[in-house]
Order: structure tokens, then C-alpha cells, then sequence
């Protein structure tokens, strides 16, 4: 593991491209690793987030929801299943910085996050959530700017369909292992994870990466009359970094 503190490592993360990360990582002999599957993708354009993964695994449900005669029954389906199947506690364990990495088992079309429970977690400090499965009421999530990254958008809520049954294990999603303390990241590029052992090595390359591509196209800009805006603003990026200790 690390040497470093993963929450304090994302300071140096924070104006990095998921482009720039990946680079580093191929240079460092990491080809390929972390990157998640490209179907999984944020929801809503403009996304960006860098945190510390915490791992959910779940499994798919292995009995059906029991038909609910009322129409308060209905609404409150999901106490019910939980009181009869169990449920996996853990929000408590979410502190700022985190995001949430669920693995959801191969179990089919379910919105194992909406717009309602999603938020409980930024409540908690949450940063992002990925999923290798569906999230729902994406218009709200859309219009809330809630940061989460899912394979597909759907319409079923979670009775009668997955469980949580681990958490802050290592995990599969899209393809990569991820365990709780790897840095994670998003931005309208994808998804990528990486190893908390090479998290403040990628920083340090990616961030000169950053830096060399913003001064290119800050030249570019200038040849084409371009007006200035914040990706090309090298200056700014390059003192913020040299006020940390890296």
C-alpha cells in the first residue's frame, strides 16, 4: 500500500485530465491499467471529480419482491425488503472525499442509484459515485449535478433485485480492480482508477503532462486569434501546484 495519505493526495489531483493520469500511467509501465470500461461514462457533460474509492459489491437479489396490497406498502417497498433480506450499513463510513465504487454483480436493469439516495451520499462528503450498472431519475441527477458515472440509464428500483452484501473490499467495475484507497476520476473523457501505490508518482508526471499540453495550445490560441479561457491558463495551474510539496 501507499505511503501516502489518499485524501491528502487529491489536492495534487485537482486540475488533472483523466488524458493526462493515463499518460502517466502508461509512462510509469501501468499500459492500460485503470482504465474502466467505456461504457461507463458520467451522466451529464462537464462532469470532473478525483477522490478516494470506496467499494460497495453487490449481488443480485436470489428471491423476488412479494406482492404489496396497499398503496402505502408500495410506497415504502424498500423498508420492507430490507427488513426481510438485511441491509448493508455503511453510510456512516463515507468521509469527505470519497467516491463511491459499486460493483454490482452482473445483476440486470435495477437503479441501484436515484436521484434521492445518491444525494445522501454527497450529504455524507461524497465526491462521485461509479457503477458498472444503472442509475435512475436521471433527469433529477441531471439537474442536480450529482457526479455519477453508470454503465446505462434505467427504470426498476431495488427490491426484488440486487443487495448489497460487502463493502471496502477489492472490487471489479468496468473491467478494473479497484480497492478501497485507490484514487479514482472522471471527467467527459471516462473513468479511470488509479493504484493508491503509484497515485503521488502519476500526480507528479501527469501534472507536467498538463502543464506542457496547456502551453501548446496556448500558442495554438494565440496563432488563431483565440480568446483566452481557463484551459489554457498554464500560469495559474503551475503556481497552484507549486504551492504544494510535490
Amino acid at each position: 500500500m501507499s505511503e501516502h495519505d489518499p485524501f491528502d493526495l487529491r489536492k495534487y489531483y485537482r486540475y488533472l485530465r483523466v488524458v493526462d493520469v493515463v499518460d502517466a500511467m502508461d509512462g510509469v509501465g501501468y499500459f492500460n491499467t485503470g482504465l474502466v470500461d467505456a461504457d461507463i461514462r458520467p451522466l451529464w457533460q462537464g462532469m470532473k471529480f478525483w477522490g478516494v474509492a470506496f467499494t460497495v459489491r453487490c449481488v443480485p437479489a436470489n428471491r423476488p419482491m412479494w406482492k404489496l396490497d396497499t398503496t402505502e406498502e408500495i410506497v415504502k417497498a424498500h423498508g420492507a425488503w430490507f427488513s426481510e433480506v438485511g441491509n448493508l450499513s455503511y453510510r456512516d463510513e463515507i468521509r469527505e472525499g470519497h467516491v463511491v465504487v459499486t460493483d454490482t454483480g452482473g445483476s440486470g436493469e435495477v437503479g441501484m442509484w436515484g436521484s434521492a439516495n445518491s444525494l445522501g451520499l454527497i450529504a455524507k462528503g461524497a465526491v462521485g459515485i461509479v457503477t458498472d450498472g444503472y442509475c435512475r431519475d436521471t433527469g433529477e441527477l441531471i439537474l442536480q449535478k450529482t457526479p455519477i458515472c453508470s454503465r446505462a440509464r434505467g427504470r426498476t428500483i431495488i427490491p426484488g433485485r440486487i443487495m448489497a452484501v460487502e463493502a471496502q473490499v477489492p472490487v471489479g467495475c468496468g473491467g478494473v480492480q479497484v480497492r478501497p484507497g485507490d484514487m479514482v476520476g472522471c471527467d467527459d473523457d471516462g473513468v479511470v482508477v488509479v493504484p493508491c501505490e503509484i497515485a503521488h508518482e502519476v500526480a507528479i508526471h501527469a501534472r507536467a503532462i498538463l502543464i506542457a499540453d496547456m502551453k501548446s495550445r496556448k500558442r495554438h490560441y494565440e496563432t488563431l486569434g483565440m480568446p483566452m479561457d481557463e484551459t489554457v491558463d498554464w500560469e495559474s495551474v503551475e503556481a497552484y501546484y507549486k504551492g504544494l510539496d510535490i
